[in-house]
């Protein structure tokens, strides 16, 4: 399953995913719910979501570094200040927290089967390899920082 690592970018599989979560709330409507706070909802974790990829963004820019998923061996240093102290990956759980977001907005709680498909890709096809690589080049300060930090939250 190599051929897959690293070959999705990040935030086109959050749109793919997406997309599967719309077809099924499609093809399933009879699960949908009323809520009625499913609106907020889907509003309060959509801006925490993108709370949590914008820190990530300006941190890896305040450092330097690539921000590029698919090549993580140009990794310049390793990101441990601001959003970084608190997850290892906190963009990647932006996107994880888009999704839910658009759990919430379809109500249709079948759709929230996605959600660990997602963090299962994510773990195996694009975080372990960014682990390798960090690691490759890094050793002992990825190593610190990887028994710091837990790789989500």
């Amino acid at each position: 399953m190599k051929a897959l690592e690293l070959k999705i970018p990040p935030a086109l599989l959050m749109l793919i995913f997406g997309f599967l979560m719309w077809a099924i709330d499609h093809l399933l409507p009879m699960y949908k719910q009323v809520w009625t706070w499913h609106e907020w909802a889907a509003r309060s974790v959509f801006l925490l979501a993108l709370f949590f990829i914008v820190s990530g963004i300006v941190s890896f820019n305040k450092a330097r570094t690539t921000v590029d998923p698919r090549q993580p061996q140009k990794a310049s240093s390793v990101v441990t200040s601001g959003i970084y102290r608190l997850s290892r990956n906190p963009m990647y759980l932006g996107f994880l927290l888009m999704l839910l977001a658009f759990v919430f907005k379809l109500a249709n709680p079948v759709t929230v089967v996605m959600l660990p498909l997602f963090i299962g890709y994510m773990n195996a096809f694009q975080i372990k390899p960014e682990e390798r690589a960090l690691q490759h080049l890094f050793k002992h300060e990825y190593e610190a920082y990887k028994q710091q930090v837990r790789r989500w939250i």
